[in-house]
């Protein structure tokens, strides 16, 4: 389990800042996030790192698991379903509906992190 003192690790810091850009209406998925913050295959951490973030700034409701599934939410997923429904998604009890369509894959971010030249975006 993460825990945050007062100062996250590097790799917590790349993960709330990418959060922190995903737009109201999209989401993104917890591996979309480990690759924009540098570790594709952190899936899992990620998600331990927003389980334990307690800024209400950072919109961790928006952060969903692979194929559109909801993932976790603190054991909240109601929480979770009720925000994403109140920026427009079309949520059910499991999964974000039209997930291809809502989803964000921060390109912009991952080309800050990989170069201005580089064309290389998340895995699908």
């Amino acid at each position: 389990m993460v825990k945050f003192s007062d100062r996250p690790s590097p790799f917590a810091r790349r993960v709330l800042a990418a959060v922190r850009r995903i737009p109201a209406g999209l989401v993104a998925t917890y591996g979309d996030i480990a690759f924009l913050a540098g570790s594709p295959r952190a899936a899992r951490a990620v998600g331990s790192i927003l389980r334990e973030c307690r800024d209400p700034y950072t919109p961790c409701h928006r952060v969903i698991g692979a194929g559109g599934s909801l993932g976790g939410y603190g054991g909240n997923l109601g929480l979770k379903r009720a925000r994403l429904a109140a920026e427009g998604l079309d949520v059910t009890l499991t999964r974000v509906r039209r997930f291809a369509e809502v989803r964000w894959r921060g390109q912009s971010l991952a080309r800050l992190r990989l170069g201005p030249k580089s064309t290389q975006a998340p895995p699908r």
